[in-house]
């Protein structure tokens, strides 16, 4: 499962491969509530076929109905603002107050997507410079916490995988999980030392990391955009993780099991490891949101969308509430 980066541009590349024009439109800034974020993109071919998006639909019909018309003939780049007055948030379905700005590249240089979209793919971060006077591009190394950049000249982008997901164990399980946190813009390390597992790993644009859990853990020197989850249902190999993650800052560290094997878990944790009540209380344990998942892809949808609400500094619903509603939900065995 690709992430939005690379969608857009693996449809640039094929674009451009078949000789069509299209346009390359990046929110830049928004005010009040907006449906995309700063930084989102999308491009526009000449005949009105979109690939990504900036707005829940309206704006692009709006773009594609003037592309269509010859407005974006040019080669400089533009900034096009929606949802100036209220009217017009009504007309393009924004939120009340909602204002977008978007810059508009009508011929993007090509050559500076494919380097892009090559440093993408071998897993760097890195931030794209336009110059909306000139229209030059500029790619330059990135790091993790970089955010956009606009002062209505020049418009800096991150791109790349600036979150780290660490799985431990190479299972069914985690290859959902592998898959879909890619989408959200993941770089996914895989670590299980038994060979019957890892051997038959194969998760494209994953990496499988050679070694302990413990050792793996502290070697990748975890930061606050890291993520440790233990899949392997073993407490020798999940511990082995869980107790050098939960010294990290790594923000999200959780262990697969039920809520009576993640009991005996923290009791272990607590009991045999250096580890103090505050760093046991991190671990996510039984991982993920109850969302009553039992299959594989449902189990990997609730880790990611808890990983995702801790993210973003969203109060989940604890499991110990759900299961008070629904005695039954324990969907991690």
């Amino acid at each position: 499962m690709d992430s939005l980066d690379k969608q857009v541009l693996d449809a640039a590349r094929r674009w451009a491969a078949e000789g069509r024009r299209f346009a390359l439109v990046t929110v830049a800034r928004t005010w009040g509530s907006a449906p995309r974020p700063p930084g989102a993109w999308m491009i526009l071919r000449d005949d009105g076929m979109v690939q990504g998006s900036v707005s829940g639909g309206c704006i692009e019909d709006d773009l594609i109905r003037r592309c269509l018309a010859g407005e974006f003939a040019g080669s400089l780049p533009q900034v096009v603002r929606y949802g100036v007055t209220q009217d017009e948030a009504h007309r393009f379905g924004l939120p009340c107050g909602g204002t977008l700005e978007l810059v508009l590249e009508p011929a993007p240089d090509l050559v500076a997507l494919e380097r892009l979209g090559e440093r993408i793919a071998g897993g760097e971060l890195v931030q794209r410079e336009l110059d909306l006077a000139s229209g030059q591009v500029r790619i330059h190394p990135g790091c993790a916490g970089d955010a956009l950049a606009w002062d209505g000249q020049v418009l800096t982008t991150p791109h790349g995988p600036a979150w780290r997901l660490l799985i431990i164990g190479a299972g069914q399980i985690s290859r959902y999980l592998a898959m879909m946190a890619q989408a959200l813009g993941y770089r996914v390390l895989v670590c299980d030392p038994r060979e019957e597992y890892a051997n038959e790993w194969d998760v494209p644009g994953t990496e499988r990391v050679a070694g302990m859990p413990d050792d793996v853990v502290i070697e990748l020197a975890l930061d606050p955009r890291s993520a440790v989850v233990a899949l392997t249902h073993d407490p020798k190999l999940d511990d082995m993780a869980l107790l050098e993650a939960l010294k990290s800052p790594a923000f999200y560290v959780g262990a697969l099991g039920s809520q009576i094997n993640n009991e005996k878990r923290r009791a272990r944790l607590l009991q045999y490891f250096d580890l103090s009540a505050a760093e046991v209380e991190r671990l996510h344990g039984p991982v993920g949101l109850p969302i009553g998942s039992r299959t594989p892809p449902e189990i990997a949808v609730s880790i990611l969308a808890e990983m995702t609400a801790v993210k973003n500094a969203v109060q989940p619903v604890t499991a110990g509430a759900a299961r008070e509603a629904d005695p039954y939900a324990c969907r991690t065995g």
